[in-house]
């Protein structure tokens, strides 16, 4: 599979790289942000749901199927930031995980406003825009896992 480039200039652009991005994981150590440049970066390795909605793999056994999976390392980039704040991220541990959940956007006067990541646990990085300018950029060769993310059921039940 080729590698994935996207750009988001509106929400809907950005809901489709939140969609991809969702259980990437990067390391805390991973996250740039530029004030002079304007400019907020971070590298993580995301799922690629695309590949997984298929068999990949072949068979251990007749009749048993194994499936593989892939992770991809990603750049995520924002241009025209204005400020950027975090809560639950100690940037001094630079090998902690962070797991990507989400990414929304607040508008305030358009066409600025909030762009937040929403990560497993509660983490979140605000970044405040002077309007949606994002790329994600694939940065190179998939790699197999064998694990999919699992999102627990939040109503407890079967759904």
């Amino acid at each position: 599979m080729s590698e994935l480039k996207l750009i988001a200039l509106d929400t809907e652009d950005l809901q489709v790289i939140s969609a991809h991005l969702q259980d990437a994981v990067g390391r805390t150590g991973d996250i740039a942000y530029q004030p002079a440049g304007r400019r907020f970066a971070l590298v993580l390795n995301r799922f690629d749901w695309t590949a997984a909605s298929g068999d990949l793999a072949g068979s251990a056994r007749p009749g048993q199927t194994i499936k593989t999976y892939a992770r991809r390392q990603t750049a995520l980039r924002f241009e025209k930031v204005d400020a950027v704040r975090s809560s639950g991220i100690d940037r001094a541990r630079k090998q902690d995980v962070l797991s990507l959940l989400a990414i929304g956007f607040e508008e305030r006067q358009a066409p600025s406003g909030t762009v937040t990541l929403y990560f497993s646990g509660g983490p979140q990085i605000a970044i405040d825009v002077e309007c949606i300018e994002a790329e994600m950029r694939d940065l190179g060769a998939a790699w197999t896992t064998a694990s999919r993310p699992e999102h627990p059921d939040s109503h407890g039940g079967e759904g």
